[in-house]
């Protein structure tokens, strides 16, 4: 059974930092590319950032390049969502997710099976 358990959201004021984890287990971690998306009250899930399945490749969303940041450490089965200098917009619940197909980097919520549980990270202004 593939798990996904996200932590490290909260509260905090605009341009300050958070740091989300996620970490996975009943899947080879090393061999998928995992996505953080996040979703807003009324509004649809979005694609945030993606890495591949080595680390080797990233991919950010305009509006959030140049401020966050995705990573992974294989040995941990982990992937984590460095978020720098937050703005109001970024308030939303975020989820961690699993490609579907192995050595694949999608960007589409469909091209991901597995989803954490999400966690909430709201900035006020």
């Amino acid at each position: 059974q593939v798990q996904l358990v996200e932590s490290g959201g909260g509260l905090v004021q605009a341009g300050g930092s958070l740091r989300l984890s996620c970490a996975t287990s009943g899947r080879t971690f090393s061999n998928y590319a995992m996505g953080w998306f996040r979703q807003a009250p009324g509004k649809e899930r979005e694609f945030v950032a993606g890495i591949s399945w080595s680390g080797d490749s990233t991919y950010h969303v305009d509006s959030v390049k140049g401020r966050f940041t995705i990573s992974r450490d294989n040995a941990k089965n982990t992937v984590y969502l460095q978020m720098n200098s937050l703005k109001p917009e970024d308030t939303a619940v975020y989820y961690c997710a699993t490609e579907r197909r192995p050595y694949t980097l999608g960007n589409s919520p469909y091209d991901y099976d597995y989803w954490g549980q999400g966690t909430q990270v709201t900035v006020s202004s």
